[in-house]
């Protein structure tokens, strides 16, 4: 083969791997909002998490008593304690935690009272051919550029035209498509990205199991069940 031919050839599967294709639809014209987290009872089997939200109440003492969020490092920071860990507790054992530390030096014998008020579900999950795939914060508003761009933006074995996000709709876990290219120059609009979206970058580093689940869904896929 001559030397223009190999260049020609290699040209070709760079051209092929940054088009579209696949099976999920790129129309999102019914691809509407997730459906609203579910609200389940809390027992002392519900380890607390990075990214939940707590009420605590002192009894009596208003200046400690509101809503806490627990950060990255798995802490809240409240007056009087500072910062007080409260990732793999219960609620129960988090309230007898800070009746303690508060009976140390402050209050005797006080009133803890801890419940969850919200989940850590506020994140969004990035996976595929990204520079640093993982579990985000979704804590405000955010697009699906903004998200790529939580993971360090696309890697160099992306394509940056065929992107999926994943989300539950009615009750079914459903897909579909998205031209990140396009996106980027304007020539589409950037979707929202909600709290427990996942979002997959296609390529030729995605695993197998991602590459045979982006290939599978029925052509005619308008966030399709999977």
């Amino acid at each position: 083969m001559s030397h223009l031919a190999v260049i020609g050839l290699a040209l070709l599967l760079a051209a092929c791997a940054s088009t579209r294709g696949g099976s999920i639809s790129y129309d999102s014209s019914k691809f509407g909002t997730p459906d609203a987290p579910k609200i389940t009872a809390v027992d002392d089997t519900y380890k607390l998490a990075p990214l939940d939200t707590i009420s605590i109440m002192v009894f009596q003492v208003a200046d400690l008593s509101r809503d806490y969020d627990i950060d990255q490092s798995g802490r809240i920071t409240m007056p009087l304690l500072g910062r007080v860990d409260a990732v793999g507790l219960s609620t129960t054992e988090l309230g007898t935690l800070i009746g303690r530390r508060l009976d140390e030096k402050y209050l005797r014998n006080p009133s803890v009272t801890v419940a969850l008020k919200s989940s850590a579900s506020r994140v969004v999950t990035v996976d595929g051919s990204v520079r640093q795939p993982g579990i985000y914060p979704a804590t405000g508003i955010l697009t699906l550029v903004q998200v790529v761009a939580l993971a360090r933006g696309t890697d160099d074995l992306a394509n940056p035209r065929r992107v999926a996000i994943f989300r539950t709709i009615g009750g079914k876990r459903m897909a579909a498509a998205f031209d990140l290219t396009s996106i980027r120059r304007g020539e589409m609009e950037d979707p929202q990205i909600y709290p427990g979206d996942t979002v997959v970058v296609d390529g030729s580093g995605v695993k197998k199991a991602q590459r045979s689940l982006l290939q599978s869904l029925p052509l005619a896929s308008i966030f399709m069940a999977l």
